[in-house]
């Protein structure tokens, strides 16, 4: 069986979003790749790992050969992406920004490899220059709302979600992004609600699938989240990633008291 580049079992990806909501998990950094990341060449990146090293490998010879090519930086930015070296990642969209100091595509890559370095401030400077009011552009505004709700301001975040909407309504990333928004705010059954309504879009993949498991399972629907997991994991895999995030909620005095605020306002819908 081939493996992820971000391989499943690994747990920082999936849990992230419980470290930002107070529980002892992995750092912030990975939130941002929510919105698909750095971006450049449209050719999908393999999915077995030691291909993907190989990829960027190649991908390397061909930047050091042109480092100044915008595709090929890109693409090689991205490979480095997948494989988890952001700061070489954003190393080379740097250099690439300085050449290109004008290039709204060129600037807003390296404002999310900045997001996908945790470095939210110099990121949300970066993409203010990415687009212009006049021309707007959605994947730039999901973005900058990611950022926003990982400096804790959820309500900016959402009102660059429904400026991205209004450009690609229903889009399932920015979607995904909401949902995310009110889990970070706490708001349980409202991030489940939106995440569903993206993981229907037709163009939902793995990731807003597993943003939708993780809610679920922070709700204590662990069986549904297992199912859920099963479409895009391993059953190994979906198993070991609800167990992670059930033993983590029972150790936390915090998110009891969150599944119980989250009870009470889904009896309160009733």
């Amino acid at each position: 069986m081939t493996k992820s580049p971000h391989p499943p079992s690994r747990l920082c990806a999936l849990l992230t979003l419980l470290a930002l909501l107070s529980l002892p998990a992995c750092n912030r950094e990975s939130l941002g790749d929510v919105t698909g990341s750095i971006g450049g060449s449209a050719t999908a990146l393999p999915t077995d790992e030691a291909a993907l090293r190989r990829y960027a490998e190649d991908w390397s010879q061909r930047y050091d050969r042109n480092p100044k090519d915008k595709a090929t930086a890109m693409t090689y930015a991205k490979a480095l992406h997948a494989l988890d070296q952001n700061a070489q990642a954003v190393a080379v969209m740097q250099g690439l920004a300085i050449t290109y100091p004008e290039d709204m595509k060129v600037l807003a890559a390296y404002g999310k490899a900045l997001a996908d370095a945790g470095k939210l401030q110099q990121a949300a400077e970066i993409l203010e220059k990415a687009h212009t009011p006049e021309r707007p552009d959605w994947s730039v505004l999901s973005t900058q709302g990611s950022i926003a709700d990982q400096l804790g301001d959820h309500e900016g975040a959402r009102g660059y979600y429904e400026a991205a909407l209004k450009i690609r309504p229903n889009e399932p990333t920015v979607l995904s992004n909401v949902g995310l928004s009110y889990a970070l705010a706490k708001n349980l059954p409202r991030a489940e609600e939106t995440l569903r309504l993206a993981a229907a879009q037709p163009t939902a993949d793995r990731r807003v699938r597993q943003n939708l498991a993780l809610v679920l399972a922070l709700q204590g629907k662990f069986q549904e989240a297992e199912d859920l997991s099963r479409r895009d994991l391993s059953p190994e895999d979906a198993a070991q990633n609800v167990a992670a995030i059930r033993q983590m909620i029972s150790q936390s005095d915090t998110w009891r008291e969150i599944q119980a605020g989250a009870t009470r306002k889904r009896s309160a819908a009733r």
